[in-house]
Order: C-alpha cells, then structure tokens, then sequence
C-alpha cells in the first residue's frame, strides 16, 4: 500500500494521501509513515473510520508500546474504560456535556496551554495519534508548532546557553498554573520526570526544543532565572511562522511526534457544542535513548 505526503506549511506538516490506516498492517508502509514524521513532525490523515479498537491496534503496530500515564487517571476513571484510549472531550461518564465547574473540565483546561504529551513521565511519549469523532460547528482547532525550527533558529549564544541543560516536568505544574487544586495524595501520585531541554531525534538527527507547560524549573539553575528562560524559550517556539493550526473535520487522524513539537487546544463554547476525539500516545522507548546535544 502506497503513501505520499503533501507539505501544508512552510516549515513542517504532511497530509497524507488517501489510505485507510486500519488496514495497514506491512512493514513498508508503515515505515514510510514513520519517515514522514521524521521529515514533517505532524501528519494529517483523512477520512480514518477507526473504532476504539482499530485505532489502539494501529498505534501499536506503528510504534509498539502505548502509554497509560495520563495525568487524568489520577483525578478522574476513564469513562473509555482502558487508559491508553484518551479521552479528549467535553463529556462527562453520561456522555453528557460537562458543567462549567466539572472537576475534569477544569483539569482539561490546561490543553490549551503549550505543551507536549506525557513529558511529565518517563519514558515520555513520542507518538501521539488523535482522531476526531465529533467535531462542533464552529472553530475547535489544535495548534502545533515545529520546535525543530525553533531550535534552527536561535542565535547562537542561546544554543551554547542551553547546551546540556535539563528541566523538571510536572502536570501539578501546569495544571496550577490555572488554579487547579490537588489533593495531597494526588501529588504524591505525580511527582514529575526530568528530561534535557534540547533532544536529538534519533533517526533524522536534528536537535529540536524540549518545552512544555508542565516544566516547573530548569535543574541546578535558581527557579525564578530557569523559568524566564523557559518563559523566553517558548515565546521563541510559538512564533506564528512555527505555527500550523489544525481545522477538524470528523474522520481526521493527526499523528505527531512529541520530540519534535508543541500543541495546545484553542477555545470553543464548550458548554454548547459537542466535541469527542481520542488520543493514543506510544511510549518512547523502543528507539535508541535521546541524549542532550551536549552529550
């Protein structure tokens, strides 16, 4: 089965011909997605008819292990009922639309801020695949921007500045940066992961920025100076010519690689319209380990 991909933005981003993902089972067209997402970081597949099932199968024949370490899972039962399947919606277990003081509403808030999937764990996530069930009337687009560019184009004192650091990621981090209140046991639930600030990806070798809202501090450094380079860092990424914004249309699968990109919901009057997709992430495990680019 053949694959090609057609670049919708100047700098990442592949929508991939017609193809139907849940019959791809042989090796070649899987690696030839696989070299998509080196080249391009999100890819864009069409009319997908995933069932729940179809969707984890392909994942896992993609990129092998999936991820069950959602921070969700620790304040709320997955209403999907098998933790690798995200629920990526505004329903409540009825399937009903959530009210506006929901616990999960509120924690889901914290999507439209800058991050990358699960880097609050270890191992991380590499593969994220999101596929659209129900898509509301009106715009409730995801945005991702390209931190391969961005790394490429930071002046050279910044490169040799962050050569070699490492940061703290933290979902409690982020999630409090809205006013999200954990309990004490919940904290103790999610004590974070630490993860170098520049990433090699392994098969392309290009160094990419490692961001995301969940960083609480960059290792050794004081938290207030750590912050603001973290803070200056993601100003850096988000620049409008990094961005693609995703428009769903129902049957959209977009699968990106977390290593090499940044994503963030943007808002919709989610106390009105519907809207269901469903996430799988796959472990970042089975490739050589990602090392900084100073090591």
């Amino acid at each position: 089965m053949s694959v090609s991909f057609r670049k919708l933005h100047p700098v990442f981003v592949g929508e991939a011909s017609p193809i139907e993902l849940r019959t791809v089972r042989d090796e070649a067209t899987l690696a030839k997605i696989r070299a998509g997402l080196d080249e391009f970081a999100v890819l864009v597949f069409r009319d997908q008819p995933f069932a729940d099932a179809e969707q984890l199968a392909f994942a896992q024949r993609l990129d092998g292990q999936l991820h069950e370490g959602t921070g969700s899972r620790v304040i709320t039962k997955n209403r999907l009922g098998n933790e690798a399947l995200a629920d990526i919606s505004n329903l409540d277990r009825e399937g009903e639309i959530m009210q506006a003081d929901d616990r999960r509403r509120q924690y889901g808030l914290g999507n439209r801020l800058w991050h990358t999937d699960a880097s609050f764990r270890d191992p991380a996530g590499r593969y994220s695949m999101l596929h659209a069930k129900v898509v509301p009337p009106v715009s409730a687009d995801t945005e991702y921007a390209d931190m391969r560019a961005a790394y490429d184009s930071l002046p050279a004192e910044t490169k040799t500045l962050i050569e070699g650091l490492r940061t703290h990621h933290s979902i409690t981090h982020s999630r409090q940066i809205l006013g999200f209140e954990y309990s004490q046991d919940e904290q103790d639930q999610l004590k974070g992961a630490i993860h170098p600030l520049v990433r090699i990806i392994p098969r392309s070798g290009r160094r990419s920025l490692y961001l995301a809202s969940h960083q609480s501090r960059v290792i050794d450094w004081p938290i207030a100076e750590g912050r603001l380079l973290l803070r200056d860092l993601t100003e850096h990424a988000t620049q409008r010519e990094n961005v693609y914004r995703h428009a769903w249309r129902v049957g959209d699968l977009v699968i990106w690689d977390n290593r090499a990109t940044m994503h963030r919901a943007t808002p919709f009057d989610d106390a009105k319209y519907r809207r269901e997709l469903r996430r799988v992430t796959t472990l970042d495990i089975a490739e050589p380990a990602l090392v900084s680019a100073g090591s």
